[in-house]
């Protein structure tokens, strides 16, 4: 049986240049974790290695904060962001 995904946050913007995904999160997220990002054309499954507010690392972040965090892959605008 499948784990239950939680969705956790929304993609807002996507570097492509360094990698990096802007998520809105709509709950906590900690270092550790292993998110799934799905979309259209997205279905990334990884673990947040590290993230940032600010440009500043942090090792949690709350719900309504938004974060950095590199991807695997590419993302885009509204992919949403599940905990597994």
């Amino acid at each position: 049986m499948p784990a239950k995904k939680k969705e956790i946050g929304v993609i807002e913007h996507y570097f492509s240049n360094i990698g990096v995904a802007v998520i809105q999160l709509k709950g906590t997220l900690k270092v550790g974790d292993k998110i799934s990002i799905e979309g259209a054309t997205t279905n990334i499954t990884q673990e947040v290695d590290s993230m940032q507010i600010d440009r500043k690392p942090v090792e949690e972040a709350k719900k309504g904060q938004a974060i950095g965090i590199k991807v695997a892959d590419k993302v885009r605008a509204n992919d949403l962001v599940f905990l597994v």
